[in-house]
């Protein structure tokens, strides 16, 4: 290769990036059939559906997760999303709550998730949903004192709960 030839396969090679696709606009009439087909669609299509409405990868957490923010991208898609009154109401009350510290918002004081959240977990082809009380965790329509029970009842193993229910990465403290 010459020297001119060179120079001008750098200047391909750092040339700029292609802009990200326009996200498109879901019309309302396709809102229900398409929240409908998230239940069924193959994980791979949740995250080529993920590329698309968001312009960028797909985070690296569950199914349900992605299909429940799917499901919300959607229907912002199609009706909207918060009005910007609603954001800045939304704020102020978060900084009524923490003073503005943005480290605290982050933080609960005991670390559980808040009462009523449900915990939803795949395994070996069950979804199972654990619904977090203010004391406890019901499952299966009885009280558990600990994640961690019902990781065992579920799986026939010793497991930490809270990596079971992917509430904290294997290792952390």
């Amino acid at each position: 290769m010459t020297r001119r030839s060179t120079t001008k396969a750098k200047q391909q090679d750092t040339a700029a990036p292609a802009p990200a696709p326009a996200i498109p606009k879901i019309p309302p009439a396709q809102v229900l059939p398409r929240l409908a087909a998230l239940q069924t669609a193959p994980t791979a299509d949740l995250k080529h559906q993920w590329r698309e409405l968001f312009g960028k990868e797909p985070p690296p957490w569950n199914r349900a997760y992605i299909q429940s923010r799917l499901a919300y991208r959607i229907q912002e898609l199609a009706y909207g999303g918060l009005k910007p009154e609603t954001v800045d109401r939304l704020v102020a009350l978060g900084e009524q709550m923490d003073g503005g510290n943005v480290v605290l918002r982050r933080i609960r004081a005991d670390g559980r998730p808040l009462a009523g959240t449900r915990l939803i977990r795949e395994w070996q082809g069950v979804q199972h949903v654990v619904t977090v009380r203010q004391d406890d965790f019901e499952f299966e329509g009885r009280p558990y004192q600990s994640l961690s029970a019902i990781a065992r009842h579920i799986t026939g193993t010793r497991w930490n709960g809270w990596t079971f229910f992917g509430l904290r990465a294997r290792g952390d403290a």
